[in-house]
């Protein structure tokens, strides 16, 4: 804390006055009394006798003796004040001295314009609310300070209106996510967040213990086999705007705790979901943008629809210079993985070897919306096979950008062949993968009483935020992203 504020505070007290007040209400948000007066000729700005009333945290102060100028800001916008010894108290003058910028005040005056025809309120009344004990950083250097601006978001907020209006994007575009799906007929559910059993995607959970019960809990790293234990109740359409946990690395798309959206549609496929996103993500770019495009590092991305779907074979053969025939088993999948420098477990199968070709090779290129479709069955528990080619499912992924942004995929509903493959899932844990499902005998059991034919979807919200407001990471997105711990002077 710095001294000469504390100085400050000290001399408020000794006024008897209230540094930090308890309730103080105001007439007008600053941007009601702005847009309202801003192109008002002088002459026809309202009496001194009209009062108004605003607060504010001072950003700026000039003082030229025994006058002052001021900009105070609230959530809505910034006004001048000018304050000038005799147009105010005596009482509220001294307080006034006590003010140091990043102070919340309370202002009731009058409007005039200045000489360079800035509209001001004139203090008549000056009231401190709150005193800062901490002076505001002079220049924000953006990116110098990235550790500060993510360890101390509340002061990024303060002086940074571009992350305001980040976070602003961020709500707006989850409440238009909400419209579409309420808009479309689908009920807003809510599913637990602390597990018994780790299931509905392969990721590391964070493990947590329930004293009363005395079992250990997951959180959940995805809501998926609860949402489907909803449709099989008879829940056809059901979405839940959800956060998951993934005890896995911090990176700039990656972060512990993430937002997501996931929607169950029966009665529909994966080709219906992937039409969906479409229309979803396009009507965002009009709520924001006024048209079907937005701009990501510098590049225009052009949303017209239909977007561009393609297999994972055909991306990894017309992307790179792999061919067919080297996918068509494990030694020549493996060996092509290889060729292009890319380590293979001894333990994957070939589903696995081609999944990690794509993403090493393929997936940072995909900048315009490009949905790649039939995954393998082996990295693909949940999903229905092909009814032409077991080893492949009806499955998709959304890559916008350069990253995967939505997977989707018809459900599996036949429990015989759902137990099999968690039983394949176990088998990879105890030979030591942390990420495969456990066995969920429930939802088998669930499964036994009829799924009716499903696809069912996911999609990032934070990296759709990432897009739509063209970050550099996920940090940028986040409120209080996850970071090591400080010492705090």
């Amino acid at each position: 804390m710095e001294q000469h504020r504390l100085d400050k505070l000290e001399k408020i007290k000794e006024q008897n006055q209230q540094p930090y007040v308890n309730f103080h209400k105001v007439e007008h948000d600053i941007i009601d009394v702005v847009e309202k007066y801003k192109n008002v000729e002088k002459e026809n700005l309202p009496e001194q006798t009209v009062i108004f009333d605003v607060a504010g945290r001072i950003m700026a102060m000039r003082e030229f003796g025994k006058t002052a100028f001021m900009t105070i800001k609230d959530r809505t916008g910034s006004v001048q004040v000018y304050v000038k010894k005799g147009e105010i108290s005596d009482e509220d003058h001294a307080i006034f001295k006590t003010s140091d910028v990043g102070d919340i005040i309370g202002i009731k005056g009058f409007l005039f314009k200045t000489k360079t025809d800035e509209l001001t309120i004139c203090a008549k009344q000056y009231k401190m609310l709150t005193k800062a004990l901490r002076d505001l950083p002079e220049k924000w250097h953006g990116l110098k300070d990235v550790e500060t601006r993510y360890r101390q978001r509340y002061v990024d907020l303060i002086v940074n209106d571009e992350v305001k209006e980040t976070f602003r994007k961020r709500s707006l575009i989850i409440q238009k996510v909400r419209e579409f799906f309420i808009g479309r007929d689908f009920l807003e559910v809510e599913t637990p967040m602390m597990h018994p059993i780790v299931g509905g995607a392969t990721a590391k959970p964070f493990e947590t213990h329930h004293n009363a019960l005395d079992m250990p809990l997951f959180l959940r790293i995805a809501p998926e086999l609860y949402l489907k234990r909803l449709v099989i109740g008879g829940f056809e359409r059901i979405f839940e705007l959800n956060r998951n946990f993934r005890n896995e690395g911090l990176s700039t798309r990656h972060n512990p705790e993430f937002t997501m959206v996931e929607w169950y549609n029966a009665y529909n496929d994966y080709h219906g979901l992937m039409d969906m996103i479409e229309e979803m993500i396009c009507g965002i770019a009009v709520s924001l943008n006024g048209k079907e495009k937005l701009t990501y590092k510098e590049k225009e991305m052009n949303l017209k629809r239909p977007w561009a779907r393609m297999t994972m074979h055909d991306a990894i053969c017309s992307m790179t210079d792999i061919t067919p025939e080297m996918l068509k088993d494990r030694a020549s999948a493996e060996a092509a993985a290889k060729k292009a420098g890319i380590h293979v477990d001894n333990s994957w199968g070939k589903g696995k070897i081609i999944m990690e070709i794509f993403e090493e090779l393929c997936e940072h290129e995909l900048f315009n919306p490009t949905f790649i479709i039939d995954y393998p069955k082996e990295v693909s528990p949940l999903a229905k096979s092909k009814a032409d080619d077991p080893e492949t499912t009806e499955r998709f992924e959304l890559f916008m950008g350069g990253f995967e942004l939505a997977n989707g995929f018809n459900e599996l509903n036949d429990p015989m062949d759902q137990k099999e493959r968690f039983e394949k899932q176990v088998a990879a844990k105890e030979a030591g993968d942390e990420e495969a499902q456990m066995m969920d005998t429930d939802y088998i059991r669930a499964l036994e009483y009829g799924l009716p034919p499903t696809a069912g979807a996911g999609l990032g919200i934070d990296r759709l935020v990432i897009l739509f407001t063209d970050s550099q990471s996920i940090r940028d997105v986040l409120l209080f992203p996850h970071m090591r711990p400080e010492d705090i002077d």
